[in-house]
């Protein structure tokens, strides 16, 4: 990545939308797979609604929790696409994340299942390039091979 504030991941799912939306959409199901493991997850705010709040917290074996995602949903069409900003809180509220982002997140019907796909949107190129090398493909790949995963046992 050079010039690019958006950083791009895609997966084919075995699952049909229904599913890997009902991974998405249940705070204990979202919990299974959203970090990596081993880190442990716990959704504090999932309201997929537009202006609705979406919160998480990560604790790796240990330590306390500490905030991991705080956002703001800004469109969710069920089983379609999703779209939430770390730059707002629930209700519209602007916030100073540690990493501003916008993630557009949608679900395509293809044969057999989902081509789960994520387009996330920073500020500037500098932002994009922090997070990718913060390891974005890595962590967010491998959050789809758990969502993957957890979407199949469904």
């Amino acid at each position: 990545m050079t010039e690019k504030s958006e950083l791009t991941i895609s997966k084919f799912i075995e699952a049909p939308p229904a599913k890997v939306w009902k991974a998405w959409s249940s705070p204990e199901h979202l919990a299974q797979w959203w970090i990596p493991k081993p880190i442990e997850c716990r959704v504090v705010k999932l309201d997929l609604k537009a202006g609705g709040g979406f919160e998480t917290l990560m604790r790796e074996q240990g330590s306390e929790f500490k905030p991991h995602v705080e956002a703001c949903f800004l469109e969710v069409m069920p089983e379609q696409r999703m779209v939430w900003t770390t730059t707002l809180a629930e209700g519209w509220q602007p916030i100073e994340p540690w990493l501003a982002l916008t993630a557009i997140i949608t679900f395509e019907p293809q044969s057999t299942g989902t081509l789960y796909s994520a387009r996330v949107l920073h500020k500037t190129a500098a932002d994009g390039l922090k997070h990718e090398q913060l390891g974005f493909q890595e962590g967010w790949g491998t959050t789809l091979t758990q969502l993957a995963a957890f979407a199949q046992r469904l």
